[in-house]
């Protein structure tokens, strides 16, 4: 849970805070400033921009987050006199005014002579962020990792033409986190850039494994020794991985596909599907030390790889049909807490930023910032002052706005 105490009338704005503090702002404004000044000096004076001040730079960042309350496909939306404006927050700032901060908009303005990596531009700030997840929010023992679901609005996509789907960018990244699957905390934050012939990009690895490898070591770098729990997909499920990360004192509990996973080290016979038919509930168990092999039928085969829970401690899976059914206790487990990320990826995947810039960078900015705002509305839930107010999670996005944008009025609207 949280690591310190809020007080009853902590805001949205104090919450968010514990992420993103005044300090990152102020650099913010003085990067964004720098870079419009080497900007000009590049391509010619702009007699219309004005050094941003951190009032406006508040502002700039609650117009976007607004995108994430009405899910408008452009923030330009709210000056419009479509259905997506919003006469009450248009008047803070022009249009001309937030269009110039966006098109200056940086966090590093200049590239070091020591910089390679390819995500110079954003790291900075997602270093700041994991120090705010660090420190606020002391995770359960049992956690996920995995792809957050960060694609575009479903609305959206069920009623926009394929010409609109094609002329859409992919992303040239993957986002990965490590969740604390009791509350939907998202812990640590890693990007994978898709391509690039850096260390960072996947020219470098063309092994999948490799790669998923790469992601859970770099996601569980903080984890040693804290005899955490780690569920993991079939992606990253393999016996060397799971062996590496128990000498850290990480134990692990994945799913594991004989197509997506890394299979080396695992016995052939519990790899097949038997010839005999099975009845649902029925398993196989191999184990070589502390590491079992579960293979269990239930309308499929499925197999699990785990040194967390013993293979013979007895769980059940309830099916509203099927009633009970005997498995062992890591099957149980990981069906829990899988289940567990589904219902965070229904309730909050649908709140995050609606811009799509063009620039990658920019893109994993704003998925940032809305995994901060989750995770600042969980930890105001699990605080005293969610009993005074209790906002849902559309009513505390738009609190949190309206404090960015410095209007008296914060009451959620219903």
């Amino acid at each position: 849970g949280p690591t310190r105490k809020m007080p009853l009338t902590a805001s949205a704005m104090d919450f968010f805070q514990l992420f993103v503090p005044d300090n990152v702002l102020k650099n913010m404004v003085v990067q964004t400033n720098m870079y419009a000044k080497k900007y000009q000096e590049r391509f010619g004076s702009d007699d219309a921009w004005i050094d941003v001040t951190l009032i406006e730079m508040k502002a700039f960042l609650g117009y976007m987050i607004s995108t994430s309350i009405h899910h408008c496909e452009s923030v330009l939306s709210i000056w419009s006199s479509g259905f997506y404006s919003n006469k009450s927050i248009a008047l803070i700032m022009t249009q001309s005014r937030f269009e110039k901060i966006l098109k200056y908009f940086h966090i590093v303005a200049f590239r070091s002579s020591q910089t390679t990596h390819s995500l110079y531009k954003i790291q900075p700030f997602l270093d700041s962020l994991q120090n705010g997840f660090d420190s606020a929010f002391r995770p359960s023992q049992a956690q996920v990792l995995h792809e957050p679901l960060i694609d575009e609005d479903p609305v959206f996509i069920a009623t926009c033409t394929e010409r609109e789907l094609r002329k859409r960018k992919k992303r040239k990244f993957s986002l990965w986190v490590r969740q604390c699957s009791s509350t939907g905390f998202i812990c640590q934050i890693y990007v994978h850039l898709k391509e690039g012939s850096g260390a960072d990009g996947l020219d470098a690895l063309k092994n999948k494994p490799q790669l998923h490898s790469m992601v859970a070591k770099s996601l569980c770098q903080n984890a040693s020794g804290k005899n955490y729990i780690i569920f993991t997909g079939p992606s990253i499920t393999s016996l060397n991985l799971f062996e590496e990360f128990e000498k850290q004192g990480i134990y692990c509990c994945g799913l594991l596909s004989t197509r997506k996973s890394d299979c080396t080290g695992l016995p052939p016979s519990m790899l097949n599907n038997s010839a005999t038919p099975q009845s649902r509930g029925q398993y196989r168990i191999r184990m070589k030390g502390n590491m079992s092999l579960i293979c269990w039928y239930n309308k499929g085969h499925f197999r699990f790889l785990t040194n967390a829970y013993s293979p013979v401690q007895q769980g059940v899976i309830i099916k509203r049909k099927s009633g009970e059914i005997p498995c062992p206790l890591a099957v149980e487990a990981f069906a829990a807490h899988l289940s567990y990320i589904c219902k965070y990826d229904d309730k909050y995947s649908k709140y995050f930023i609606s811009h799509k810039p063009n620039k990658t960078w920019q893109q994993v900015f704003w998925f940032a910032i809305s995994i901060a705002i989750n995770n600042a509305y969980i930890l105001y839930k699990m605080s005293e002052a969610y009993h005074v107010t209790r906002y849902s999670r559309a009513q505390f996005g738009e609190r949190l706005v309206k404090e960015l944008l410095g209007l008296e009025d914060t009451s959620p609207t219903h």
